[in-house]
């Protein structure tokens, strides 16, 4: 490509693409672009975006954008299946429900917590919506990204888990 074509498509403005509106400490609200990372003030009371928080926006030479810090959560899949799980080094399995998955990470009911950061292993099927194929046995490896208790009565131990890797397992 010429470089004056170059610098034509970098010079367009983003088609900006805005998450839901976020609020600041000051309570104030704003909403961030994903693809260009500008951000919007917001005004709730009308439901409408204003003004670019600074002059950033994509396609304005004399300020670059500004990404934001903010990066919007994987689309989730929820789902109901049984997962077994330990944690990286230890004997025992124990078995719960994912709740959700997504591209990042899944959710389950778990019977135990387990401690933030602690490396986990996982075996459970993957949806065929994520995979495309029926009966796709996983072994997942990953970390805690957060465990809680359910709000729910009886409450019951959740475990959020980034996923680090996988591999499919064959019935052998």
């Amino acid at each position: 490509m010429s470089a004056s074509l170059l610098k034509s498509l970098a010079s367009r403005a983003c088609s900006h693409q805005f998450c839901w509106p976020r609020k600041r400490d000051d309570h104030t609200y704003y909403q961030t672009c994903v693809r260009c990372g500008v951000e919007y003030e917001y005004d709730w009371e009308t439901m409408s975006r204003r003004h670019p928080l600074e002059s950033n926006c994509a396609g304005v030479e004399s300020a670059p954008a500004r990404q934001s810090k903010w990066v919007p959560r994987a689309r989730r899949l929820r789902v109901q299946i049984p997962i077994m799980y330990r944690q990286s080094g230890t004997e025992a399995w124990f078995s719960g429900v994912v709740q959700n998955v997504s591209q990042s990470g899944i959710m389950f009911e778990a019977a135990q917590l387990l401690p933030d950061d602690a490396d986990v292993e996982m075996v459970f099927e993957m949806p065929m919506e994520i995979t495309g194929q029926p009966q796709s046995r996983v072994f997942c490896r990953g970390y805690v990204a957060r465990s809680t208790m359910s709000r729910r009565k009886p409450p019951f131990p959740q475990i959020g888990v980034a996923i680090a890797g996988y591999s499919f397992l064959h019935e052998e």
